[in-house]
């Protein structure tokens, strides 16, 4: 296993572990920009994102949308696009970097209960967030892993965005397949799950990762920038 130097953390040992699993965090942090195609039948999406500042953009042949430093904006000329760009414009980012993202600041951890799959355990740590942290500062996450191997292989999530309380509805991702680029290990497939309290059942939607790129090169801030005719989000 990979050894990095001892430094203070505020996460428990364990995500230590993982983070190692999965690359490292110092090799996490090198990398300045992140791109990824989800392949989407209908509309193929490609998803870009500064790991500082934390712009984004997602393009498709129809609609585009991002985060500038004047805030989130949808690109729509045909009405094409039915969600909620203020939602969804970093939703994938958010799913796709994990465990990396874990780390951020203003992050409360603790214990969770194991989960269960085909007779195995997977030991997990509850992730909140301090007040007016994000979009969604009452979302919580559980991430679950590996025992043996500290591979990350269960996320769990609650969805509070335009809501004032906390969810007590937690739904469950698993990790099961990964690629590594740039020494980063980062998923290739993940799929949501049918589940009973905390006994996984089967998959219902599984969702690729394609033709993805790490760079230690940042875009410059024109490229996030959105296009005449686009309009701001309002934030729920």
């Amino acid at each position: 296993m990979k050894q990095e130097p001892t430094v203070e953390h505020p996460w428990p040992a364990e995500l230590d572990s993982v983070l190692v699993k999965h690359g490292g965090l110092a090799q996490w942090q090198k990398q300045r920009t992140l791109t990824f195609t989800l392949p989407k039948p209908e509309l193929p999406e490609i998803h870009t994102t500064d790991l500082i500042s934390r712009l984004d953009k997602v393009e498709t042949e129809k609609f585009t949308m991002g985060n500038d430093v004047e805030g989130v904006w949808l690109h729509d000329p045909k009405t094409v696009y039915k969600g909620d760009a203020g939602f969804y414009h970093n939703l994938m980012f958010y799913f796709y970097a994990m465990p990396f993202l874990l780390t951020d600041p203003g992050i409360q951890y603790g214990p969770a209960e194991n989960i269960t799959f085909e007779g195995k355990e997977y030991p997990g740590i509850r992730i909140a967030y301090d007040d007016g942290v994000g979009a969604s500062s009452k979302d919580e996450y559980y991430l679950h892993y590996d025992p043996n191997t500290y591979q990350m292989a269960w996320l769990g999530y609650t969805v509070t965005y335009g809501k004032d309380e906390k969810s007590d509805t937690v739904k469950w991702i698993q990790y099961h397949t990964w690629q590594t680029v740039n020494d980063v290990v980062l998923p290739k497939e993940i799929s949501w799950f049918v589940y009973e309290g905390l006994e996984m059942k089967e998959a219902r939607n599984n969702l690729p990762f394609e033709d993805v790129t790490l760079s230690e090169t940042s875009n410059s801030k024109d490229f996030y920038k959105r296009p005449d005719g686009a309009s701001g989000v309002t934030m729920k």
